[in-house]
């Protein structure tokens, strides 16, 4: 390890790259802890002592680093820059002008990368909207299990104030989502990524001390080890992939022969991620949003909606939690991976599987490979996801500072920002720091 950090900064390129991210990433946290104007500090003190973590909040507040509860300028964080470009990748589907930008190469992903900027802007004004109206009624809502008791968050609300405050967190999306490009320009790795990497990092320190203070600490040791175990298992799926061979016939262009090589196609056992998580997550949550902004006056379904889907230890929401996760682990992967299209490329080029004939042959067995491989990283994900509120069912724990989202996010972003520093300190002939 200490050969690894020695060589990395030996590099004056690569040492100013990890130098400008750990910046910006500074920069970043700064953020997530200066609150907006008209807010009640003393409220946002109650805020962090009794938020629970659960929902809608607790995804936003993940991925904000805190934020949420600091009712920072960058309030909501990287999360409308996630979900527009989730949002442009699946109109890509559908929408034949953005289907036609994603093939038209760089020119058409500067198009596209423009218009997520735009839906981004657009997503982070309709949720500042939502969520300055729920700070000051301080209940019911996104935020109604939050622990806000009715307190009004902003006192002497008004438009103008208001108005400040959408523009402050809008901006602040603005800013997060320029430092973010700024890494994946100027610094190294994936900007976005990194920058969630840092908020989920940023909140396992204090997590785990309060586990350790609420709990025994055997209790505290044994989610350790489970920790521990979940790393290395995330680990070991996310380096699996299934190489499927493909075999270039040889060409003659002039005087020249092309093809005749052999190469592979990797399809990942986790092919979507930590998509799926976030998905069910925000699905679970809908029915307890709804419950919550319908009154006091509970009919039978609200009351089951409230017994079952709002305690994330119910047994009832892990059960559709998992089910969740499954299903959208498949319907992520056959959106980000297209066999027809797949096919059709490796046709043009003149390339075949051994033993499978071009073509349709070649489709059905890409898909026939992509759902058998699919299923285990499913349930992979739901495992990894399960975990964690089981330990909280069985124990009775409040903080679990292992979550599985929390997991798949800060291992898959180490290892990716790793695999671009080998890449880099392999093009300057650093063996030793491969070896």
């Amino acid at each position: 390890m200490l050969s690894r950090l020695r060589n990395m900064f030996r590099v004056p390129d690569l040492r100013n790259k990890i130098l400008f991210t750990i910046f910006i990433i500074a920069v970043y946290r700064v953020g997530a802890h200066l609150p907006v104007p008209y807010v009640d500090f003393s409220a946002i003190k109650d805020l962090q002592n009794q938020a629970n973590n659960s929902g809608v909040v607790g995804l936003l507040d993940l991925f904000s680093g805190g934020a949420i509860t600091n009712v920072a300028i960058f309030f909501l964080g990287i999360m409308p820059y996630i979900t527009a470009s989730i949002i442009m990748q699946l109109l890509g589907v559908v929408i034949p002008k953005l289907e036609q930008w994603q093939n038209e190469g760089q020119v058409g992903q500067k198009k596209i990368t423009q218009w997520t900027r735009y839906v981004t802007i657009g997503l982070a004004i309709i949720q500042s909207t939502g969520f300055v109206f729920q700070l000051h009624q301080g209940k019911g809502g996104l935020l109604g299990s939050a622990g806000f008791n009715g307190r009004d968050l902003i006192p002497h609300f008004d438009a103008p104030r208001a108005a400040l405050i959408v523009l402050t967190w809008t901006a602040g999306t603005a800013v997060v989502m320029w430092l973010a490009e700024l890494i994946t320009q100027r610094g190294i790795g994936n900007g976005m990524s990194l920058l969630i990497f840092a908020s989920v990092v940023s909140r396992l320190p204090a997590q785990g001390s309060a586990l350790y203070s609420e709990g025994s600490k055997i209790k505290f040791f044994v989610i350790l080890a489970i920790g521990v175990a979940m790393i290395v298992g995330i680990v070991f799926v996310e380096s699996g992939q299934r190489r499927i061979p493909v075999q270039f016939a040889k060409r003659v262009v002039g005087r020249r022969m092309y093809g005749g090589q052999s190469t592979y196609i990797p399809l990942k056992v986790n092919q979507s991620g930590v998509i799926p998580v976030i998905f069910a997550s925000s699905i679970l949550a809908f029915p307890a949003l709804l419950a919550s902004t319908l009154g006091s006056n509970l009919t039978g379904v609200q009351k089951w909606i409230n017994d079952n889907l709002v305690q994330r230890q119910s047994w009832a929401y892990i059960g559709f939690y998992v089910v969740l996760i499954v299903f959208f682990a498949y319907f992520y992967t056959a959106i980000a991976f297209n066999p027809q299209q797949q096919g059709d490329i490796i046709r043009k080029q003149g390339g075949f599987i051994p033993g499978i004939r071009p073509g349709r042959d070649t489709e059905k067995y890409l898909a026939k490979v992509l759902n058998r491989i699919t299923l285990p990283g499913s349930l992979f994900l739901a495992t990894i996801a399960a975990v964690p509120l089981l330990v909280l069912a069985l124990w009775d724990i409040r903080q679990f500072p292992f979550g599985g989202t929390a997991l798949l996010i800060t291992v898959g972003v180490a290892l990716e920002t790793m695999k671009q520093i080998d890449s880099q300190l392999m093009m300057r002939n650093y063996e030793g720091f491969l070896a």
